[in-house]
């Protein structure tokens, strides 16, 4: 009878659920996938957690569980202390108590997770200072600093996206000007193209193409990104930056221009300078992650 420790780790994202079920060397035991169906109920519970307890219920015994979620952790780290908008009744639940598991369940921000996973067992396995930046729609991001995963004193902390790289840019979802979410977020694009393009991918192929203007548009976002990078590294002096999200896809078309831009820009002591790593765990790095935190009791 096999009785070594399984970890479970939930991500729960705005469409999607994803659990899995991991050995303490960082083995894959089960994965499995759910609909958040956010905006539902069931018994008068949201409908997100029926689909939490059914999933770890499906995954069987765990020693340890842990839970990735958007929004700003408490400070007790056992649930969502500010989401707004979305997810009604995530504020505040703690987890522990409604999934009736026997030990605490911590709770941490998705891109927490993500890099946590990704420093686990992914692009930063064995590293101690590492940065995650997710390029998407927006841009998210979080910070472990001497092997320890920065939260601040509110939760905002690894919030990179929000950070200003144009003071004269317009404002972003928390106010902050010119961010470079608003520099490279696909979100933006139509914004920065003039309505050219929605999408980043038909901005990448316009560009390879040989169209000016896309070249131009791109090499701008990269340009800011890099800007950004190089604060970066002087801000929390990371041995990598592990870049994840969906613009990560594009592979040479942005980490080859990024990294000469960087060049330009770092300071290297000596000498030495910070790579940038695609990040290697996908779509399940926060599973990942949040399996990990609930093994080290919080990350």
């Amino acid at each position: 009878m096999n009785t070594d420790p399984v970890h479970l780790g939930i991500d729960l994202g705005g469409t999607g659920i994803k659990a899995a079920a991991f050995s303490a060397d960082g083995r894959v035991l089960a994965r499995l996938e759910a609909p958040t169906r956010d905006g539902e109920t069931v018994d008068g519970e949201p409908a997100f957690l029926h689909e939490v307890r059914r999933l770890v219920r499906e995954l069987g015994p765990a020693s340890t569980l842990g839970l990735a979620v958007p929004g700003l952790p408490a400070r007790d780290r056992r649930s969502i202390d500010f989401m707004p908008g979305r997810l009604r009744g995530l504020e505040g639940l703690d987890w522990q108590h409604a999934l009736n598991f026997p030990s605490p369940v911590p709770v941490l921000n998705d891109a927490q997770a993500a890099l946590l996973g990704e420093a686990w067992l992914g692009a930063a396995a064995g590293r101690e200072n590492v940065i995650l930046l997710t390029l998407g729609t927006g841009v998210g991001g979080a910070v472990i600093c001497d092997g320890r995963l920065l939260r601040g004193h509110l939760g905002r902390a690894g919030h990179l996206g929000h950070m200003t790289v144009d003071r004269h840019g317009p404002p972003g979802i928390t106010g902050t000007p010119g961010s470079i979410e608003w520099a490279i977020g696909n979100a933006t694009l139509p914004e920065r193209s003039g309505g050219r393009f929605t999408m980043t991918r038909d901005l990448s192929t316009a560009a390879q193409s040989g169209d000016a203007e896309a070249q131009e548009i791109w090499d701008a976002s990269l340009h800011a990104l890099a800007a950004h990078c190089a604060g970066l590294i002087c801000a929390f002096d990371p041995e990598v930056i592990v870049i994840g999200g969906g613009l990560s896809e594009l592979d040479d078309f942005l980490f080859s221009p990024l990294a000469a831009h960087l060049e330009e820009m770092e300071w290297k002591p000596r000498g030495h300078s910070v790579r940038l790593v695609k990040a290697s765990l996908g779509a399940w790095a926060g599973a990942c992650g949040a399996a990990r935190a609930g093994m080290t009791g919080g990350g």
